[in-house]
C-alpha cells in the first residue's frame, strides 16, 4: 500500500505557504521543565576580531554577533514532550496528518512511499543536527536519550560509527535501532533549550564520561581538525599546536587517531580545549571540568556560536578567535592566541 503524503505535504506548502507544524498534530503535550529566567555570560573575543566577521552559520549575522559580544539575560524555553499516534517514518522523514518532520536527508525524491510493514511504539530521541554532526549527537541527542529512556523504549535510526559505540557504552545507552517503520505510538521531545533540566542532564553525562579518569588539572589539549569534515582548513594549525605545546605544555591530538577512552583520558582534567570550530572539540567539552575554557579558531566566512550553547550548559567559558582567509584556507595569528590565554587566566 502506497501513501502520497510527501506529495500532499508539498502541495499544501505551495498552496497555503504553511509548513504544517508537525507538533500541532500531537495527541498529548506535557511540560517536563517550564521556561525559566537564566543568564549566560558573553563570549570572550579579542578587540577587533568581531570586525573580521564576514558571514555566519547556524544563526543570522545579527544573532551571532550579539551572542559573541553580549551576555544573555532572559527567558530560557521549556522542555516539552509530545505523544503521537499513527506516524510513518520513511527515508528519514516522519509523516503525520499531512505534516512532515525531517530527521535526515531523504534518499528518494519520489512523491509517494510504500507504507512500512514494521509496527512499533517508543520514544525517538534523534534530531536533524545530531544525525548530521557528531558533536550535536553527543552533546544534544545523547541528553535527549535520557528523556526517551524515562518515557518509553528509546529508538533511533542512527547507526553508531566511529567513536559513537564507546560513547553509548559509557552512558549505558541501549537504543533500539530502526529503519522505516509505522509508529502506533510515538513520543518526541522539544529539548532545545538550556534550562535547569537540560543543564542537570549535561552535568550527569559529564560525570559518567569522566568516571574513573584522572581529573587532576592539566594545561590543556589542542584537538586538531586536520582536513576532516566540512571545509575549515587552518593553514598554520600544526605551527600553532607545536608552539602551544612548547610554550604552555598543551598537548595536541588528531581525534581520529585516538580511541574514545584515550581522548577522554587526555581531556578529563584540562583547563583548556582549543581547536578549529567543529565536532572534534566535543571530545574535550564532554569531560572538561566546570570553569574551563574553550577557544574556537574560526574562518571569517563561517563564524558560529553553536558550541557556546554547549559551553553555557556546562559552565564553561566560550572564546572565539577569527582568522584571515576563508573556509578553504585561513590563518590565526599566534599572538592573538596568547592574548586570549591572558584573558582567561
Amino acid at each position: 500500500m502506497f501513501s502520497a503524503s510527501p506529495l500532499i505535504g508539498k502541495l499544501r506548502r505551495i498552496l497555503t505557504k504553511d509548513a504544517s507544524d508537525f507538533f500541532v498534530g500531537a495527541e498529548e503535550k506535557w511540560t517536563i521543565t517550564p521556561a525559566e529566567q537564566i543568564s549566560f555570560p558573553a563570549a570572550i573575543i579579542p578587540v577587533g576580531h568581531k570586525d573580521k566577521v564576514i558571514a555566519t552559520e547556524f544563526g543570522s549575522f545579527d544573532e551571532v554577533m550579539l551572542s559573541l559580544t553580549e551576555p544573555s539575560h532572559g527567558t530560557v524555553g521549556s522542555t516539552v514532550g509530545y505523544r503521537f499516534r499513527d506516524v510513518d517514518y520513511v527515508d528519514g522523514v516522519l509523516y503525520h496528518k499531512g505534516a512532515e518532520l525531517h530527521l535526515r536527508q531523504r534518499q528518494s525524491r519520489l512523491p509517494l512511499y510504500r507504507r512500512p510493514q514494521r509496527e512499533i511504539s517508543g520514544a525517538l530521541y534523534e534530531s536533524w543536527v545530531g544525525n548530521r554532526w557528531f558533536g550535536n549527537w553527543l552533546m544534544d541527542d545523547c541528553l535527549t536519550y535520557q528523556l526517551a529512556a524515562e518515557a518509553g523504549e528509546p529508538l533511533t535510526s542512527n547507526d553508531a560509527i566511529g567513536h559513537m559505540p564507546r560513547y553509548e557504552n559509557l552512558q549505558s545507552m541501549k537504543p533500539v535501532r530502526i529503519g522505516d517503520a509505522h509508529f502506533n505510538e510515538l513520543i518526541l521531545f522539544d529539548d532545545r533549550h538550556n534550562n535547569s533540566n537540560r543543564m542537570a542532564r549535561a552535568a550527569a553525562q559529564r560525570t559518567l564520561l569522566a568516571a574513573g579518569r584522572d581529573t587532576s588539572s592539566t594545561p590543556g589539549v589542542f584537538l586538531l581538525r586536520g582536513t576532516t569534515g566540512d571545509h575549515r582548513r587552518l593553514l598554520n594549525e600544526m605551527d600553532l599546536a607545536e608552539r602551544l605545546s612548547a610554550r604552555y605544555g598543551i598537548r595536541f591530538m588528531l581525534a581520529e587517531d585516538y580511541t574514545t577512552d584515550e581522548l577522554l583520558d587526555a581531556c578529563a582534567g584540562v583547563k583548556l580545549v582549543i581547536g578549529v570550530e567543529g565536532s572534534q572539540l566535543v571530545h574535550g567539552l564532554s569531560v572538561m571540568p566546570a570553569g574551563g575554557s574553550l577557544i574556537t579558531l574560526q574562518p571569517p566566512d563561517r563564524v558560529t556560536t553553536a558550541l557556546k550553547l554547549m559551553c553555557d550548559r556546562l559552565d564553561l567559558r566560550f572564546c572565539a578567535l577569527i582568522g584571515e582567509g576563508s573556509t578553504e584556507g585561513f590563518t590565526i595569528d599566534a599572538n592573538d592566541v596568547d592574548a586570549v590565554l591572558d584573558m582567561i587566566q
